[in-house]
C-alpha cells in the first residue's frame, strides 16, 4: 500500500536547489503563473507572488474584475506576442474596446535573481463604441506565500508608493509603483489611488479577497470633468455566510496598490533586489525602452535563425503568428509545488504523494493551467528547438515525480491555485493508469541534436542529463511493459477505461489521451490497443539509443524494438481485413445507442451482443503505425493508409485530418447526454503534426509510396497552418481543436499547448 507514494530510489535528476537563485539566477523569476493574465513568481516552493488585476470604472456591469484567465471573461484575445522564456515578454490583452499591453524585463545582479520592471500601457483602440475614453483601475499586488514579510509605504494619504519586504529566498527587496504618465517622457496624469493591506490564507483566494474589499465611497474628480463615484479597495470584509470550517493554513501578507486613471496611459512597477549593489541605473522610462528594444531585436534574430519563416517566404503577419505561438508556450510555463492525491488497489482511501516541484508548460492558461503528462512531450518538441535547457529541466522535473513502481501521475495538480481549477472527480490519480509516453519524443529530439553536434557544450550537457535520467527511464519503460500488457505476447492494453458501460455510448479511455475515441464497446481483458503498441515500439527504440549512447546494455531494448516494429506481428495483432485498416481488438458490437430511460436519463441499449472482433473504427488510432513510423516504407498497408487519409468521406478535410472517419457510426455522436463528441470528428493539431511529420519521413525514403506521401505532405501541411492562422486572426486565439466541417476553432482557448506545433509545421522542423 505504501509503494504508490514511495518515490523512485535513484538519485534525483535535478538537485534539490537546481532552480534556486544561487544555481539558476536567470530563470529564478518568471511569468510562472500561467493561470493569471499577468503575474510573476520565483521557481521556489513558497514563492512571493506578484500580479495584476484590472477593472473598468463607470461601466454598465457592476464589478468586472479581471485576474485569473477565464473563458467567461470573453476577452477578444490575450497572449504573449514575444517571450524568450528567460529575460523579457510582451503580451497584448484585448478587453472590449480596451487594449492593455503588459511588458516585463529582467536584469541580472546580486544573489537573489536580480531586478525586474513591468510596464503596462492602456489604450482605447475602438473610439466609436464609447465617445469618452474609458477610466480603468489597475491593481498591482504582492502576496507572500507563508514566508516573508511585506511592509506598505504610503504617501499623500492613500497612494501606496512602494512595498519593502524580506524573505529567505529574496533577501531584502523593494517594489516601487510609479505614477502613470501619458507616454514614457511626458508628465504624470491625473489619477486616484487606493490600497489594501490584509492577509490571505492561500493564493487561490486573492480575487475573492479583493472583491470583498471593494467600496463605492470614493470620488474620481479629474481637473476637467465631472466628479463620479468609483469602486476601489477599502477594507477587507469577509462574507458573513461562511459556514466553512476555519482555514487551517497560515495567513500571509497581501498588499494591493490600485491606480484609477483615464486611458491612454502608461505605468511602471519595479522590483529591486537588495543584494544588487552595482545597479548602473533604474530600469525605468527610456532605459527600460532601450532594454526592451534590445531584447526584441535579439528575439527576432534568434527566431529567424531557428525557424527561418522569413527565408521560407512567409508574410510578416504569418511570422507574427509564429512568434505568438512560440511565445505563448514559453509564457505558459508554470512552476508548481504541492502534492498529488493518488490511489492504488491496496489503499482504501486516496493518499498524499510526497511534495514535489514541477516546471512545465501548460495546455491552456484558462482551462488547463497545470501539467499533463502526454501533452508535455508534444510541448517539448517545440521548446527543445528554442531552448534545449528548458526541455532538460522540464523532463527532469517530470521524471523526478516517478515512484518506485515506475509510475508518474498523469495529471499534476500541485498546490492550492492549481487544485482550485479542477473538478473533484479528476483530482485522484490511480497508479494503474498510464498516458502515452510522449516524453520519449522530446528525448528523441535531444538525442538528434546531440548526434548532429556532438562537440557542442549543449550536447555535453544532454549526455550528462541522459546519464542521470536513465535509471528512471528504465523503470518507467518497464512499468508500461508490466502494467499495460495485453492478452497475447507483445500486445498492449490501456488500463483505466470507464467501468459503467451502461452510461456511455462507448466507455471512455482517458488514459490513452484520446478520451472518447471509439474502442471496444464492452471493456474486457481481451483488448489490444494499436496506438499503445506503437508507442511501445517507439519507446523501446529510443531506450536502445539512450543505452547505446551511455554504453549501457542495449540488446534487450533492441530486441523489443525489433519485435514491436515487426510489420507481420503488427498485421497479425491489428490489421482488420474488413476495414482494410489497423484497428483495436476486443469485445465489441456496433449495435448500440443511447435510449431514454424511465427515470429521465439516457442509458445505453445494446441491440446485438458483443463478440471478440476488430473494432472497426477508422480514425487517428488506425494511423498510429504510420504516425510513429512503425511501418516499413515498402509496406503495402501504407497505400491503404494514404488512401483513407486523403478521402474526404473518411479523414481528409481542408483544415487537417479529422479524428474519426465521417462514415463511422459514432462520428460526432454524443457519449452521454452531457458529453459532446471530443475525439469523434474534430481536427486536433498534435496528431496532425505527427501525420505531417510521418508524410515527410515516408516521402524521404525509397519506396513505392514516396511520391504519394510527398504530394499529400504539401497539401496537408498547407491546410493545417492556413486554417489555424486564419482562426487566430478572426478570433484572437489558437484553439484546442478545429471543426472538421467549417475549420472554426472550438473547445478551450487560448490553447497554446500542442496547437502551437503549427509553428513547427510552418518551419518544416520534424
Amino acid at each position: 500500500a505504501k509503494r504508490v507514494v514511495t518515490l523512485h530510489p535513484s538519485p534525483s535528476v535535478l538537485d534539490a536547489n537546481s532552480s534556486s537563485a544561487k544555481v539558476s539566477p536567470e530563470r529564478f523569476w518568471g511569468s510562472y503563473r500561467p493561470q493569471v493574465y499577468f503575474g510573476m513568481k520565483t521557481r521556489s516552493p513558497n514563492s512571493m507572488v506578484t500580479g495584476m488585476m484590472w477593472m473598468r470604472q463607470f461601466s454598465d456591469m457592476d464589478v468586472n474584475l479581471r485576474h485569473t484567465c477565464e473563458q467567461g471573461d470573453r476577452l477578444h484575445g490575450y497572449g504573449w506576442l514575444m517571450h524568450d522564456g528567460l529575460t523579457f515578454g510582451v503580451q497584448e490583452i484585448r478587453d472590449g474596446d480596451l487594449t492593455l499591453t503588459t511588458e516585463f524585463v529582467k536584469r541580472m545582479g546580486g544573489d537573489h535573481g536580480g531586478d525586474w520592471t513591468w510596464r503596462i500601457t492602456a489604450k482605447q483602440h475602438d473610439k466609436s463604441s464609447a465617445p469618452q475614453a474609458p477610466v480603468i483601475s489597475l491593481m498591482f499586488y504582492a502576496a507572500a506565500d507563508t514566508q516573508g514579510s511585506l511592509e506598505a509605504h504610503v504617501e499623500e494619504r492613500n497612494r501606496l508608493a512602494s512595498i519593502t519586504g524580506f524573505s529567505e529566498e529574496l533577501g531584502n527587496f523593494k517594489i516601487t509603483f510609479r505614477k502613470p504618465v501619458t507616454g514614457e517622457l511626458s508628465s504624470a496624469k491625473y489619477a486616484s489611488y487606493n490600497y489594501l493591506q490584509t492577509v490571505s490564507p492561500g493564493l487561490e483566494k486573492l480575487t475573492e479577497i479583493v472583491k470583498h474589499s471593494l467600496n463605492r465611497r470614493f470620488v474620481y474628480s479629474p481637473p476637467s470633468g465631472e466628479k463620479r463615484h468609483y469602486i476601489a479597495v477599502d477594507t477587507y470584509r469577509p462574507p458573513h455566510n461562511q459556514q466553512k470550517p476555519a482555514d487551517t493554513r497560515k495567513d500571509s501578507a497581501f498588499v494591493v496598490h490600485q491606480v484609477t486613471v483615464q486611458t491612454p496611459f502608461q505605468v511602471e512597477v519595479l522590483f529591486e533586489s537588495g543584494s544588487f549593489h552595482t545597479r548602473p541605473n533604474q530600469l525605468v522610462g527610456s532605459v527600460l525602452t532601450q532594454e526592451l528594444e534590445k531584447r526584441k531585436a535579439a528575439f527576432e534574430a534568434k527566431f529567424e535563425k531557428i525557424f527561418g519563416l522569413q527565408s521560407k517566404g512567409f508574410s510578416q503577419a504569418h511570422i507574427r503568428f509564429g512568434k505568438a505561438a512560440l511565445s505563448n508556450m514559453l509564457g505558459g510555463m508554470g512552476y508548481f509545488y504541492g502534492q498529488s492525491v493518488v490511489q492504488s488497489v491496496y489503499n482504501d482511501y486516496p493518499l498524499l504523494y510526497p511534495p514535489g516541484a514541477l516546471f512545465t508548460a501548460v495546455p491552456s492558461r484558462s482551462f488547463f493551467p497545470r501539467g499533463f503528462l502526454w501533452d508535455e512531450g508534444f510541448h517539448q518538441l517545440l521548446l527543445s528547438k528554442w531552448d534545449p535547457q528548458v526541455t532538460r529541466e522540464t523532463l527532469g522535473h517530470w521524471l523526478d515525480l516517478i515512484n518506485m513502481e515506475g509510475w508518474i501521475p498523469r495529471e499534476q495538480i500541485l498546490g492550492d491555485e492549481a487544485r482550485s481549477k479542477v473538478p473533484a472527480e479528476f483530482v485522484v490519480q490511480r497508479n494503474e493508469n498510464a498516458n502515452p509516453p510522449t516524453l520519449f519524443l522530446a528525448l528523441q529530439e535531444l538525442i538528434e541534436q546531440l548526434s548532429s553536434n556532438p562537440e557542442e557544450l549543449d550536447s555535453q550537457t544532454t549526455l550528462a542529463f541522459l546519464r542521470r535520467v536513465y535509471p528512471r527511464l528504465k523503470t518507467w519503460f518497464e512499468w508500461y511493459n508490466t502494467t499495460q500488457t495485453g492478452p497475447l505476447p507483445h500486445s498492449y492494453r490501456w488500463r483505466g477505461r470507464d467501468k459503467d458501460t451502461n452510461l456511455f455510448l462507448n466507455p471512455k479511455t482517458l488514459t490513452s489521451g484520446l478520451d472518447d475515441y471509439p474502442r471496444a464497446s464492452h471493456p474486457s481483458v481481451d483488448e489490444r490497443h494499436v496506438d499503445l503498441h506503437c508507442w511501445m515500439a517507439l519507446s523501446s527504440g529510443i531506450m536502445a539509443s539512450v543505452a547505446r549512447l551511455l554504453g549501457e546494455p542495449h540488446q534487450e531494448y533492441e530486441r523489443s524494438h525489433r519485435v514491436l516494429s515487426d510489420n507481420n506481428l503488427l498485421n497479425e495483432l491489428h490489421w482488420s481485413e474488413q476495414l482494410r485498416a489497423f484497428s483495436d481488438f476486443g469485445n465489441h458490437t456496433q449495435a448500440v445507442s443511447l435510449q431514454q430511460f424511465p427515470v429521465a436519463r439516457l442509458v445505453r441499449s445494446v441491440r446485438r451482443a458483443p463478440k471478440l472482433q476488430y473494432v472497426n473504427a477508422l480514425g487517428y488510432v488506425s494511423l498510429f503505425p504510420f504516425l510513429l513510423h512503425v511501418l516499413t516504407p515498402d509496406s503495402p498497408k501504407l497505400e491503404h493508409i494514404l488512401r483513407d487519409m486523403s478521402d474526404p468521406d473518411k479523414l481528409w478535410t481542408p483544415y487537417g485530418l479529422r479524428s474519426l472517419s465521417k462514415s463511422d457510426p459514432l462520428y460526432m455522436k454524443r457519449n452521454t447526454e452531457h458529453d459532446p463528441p471530443y475525439w469523434r470528428g474534430p481536427v486536433w493539431i498534435n496528431l496532425n503534426y505527427l501525420a505531417v511529420r510521418a508524410l515527410h519521413h515516408y516521402s524521404s525514403l525509397e519506396g513505392p509510396h514516396r511520391d504519394k506521401a510527398a504530394a499529400l505532405y504539401e497539401e496537408l501541411r498547407t491546410s493545417i497552418f492556413t486554417n489555424v492562422y486564419r482562426q487566430y486572426v478572426e478570433t484572437g486565439y489558437i484553439w484546442e481543436q478545429y471543426n472538421d466541417n467549417t475549420g472554426r476553432g472550438q473547445g478551450s482557448h487560448p490553447f497554446t499547448g500542442w496547437s502551437s506545433l503549427t509553428l513547427l509545421i510552418m518551419a518544416e522542423h520534424y
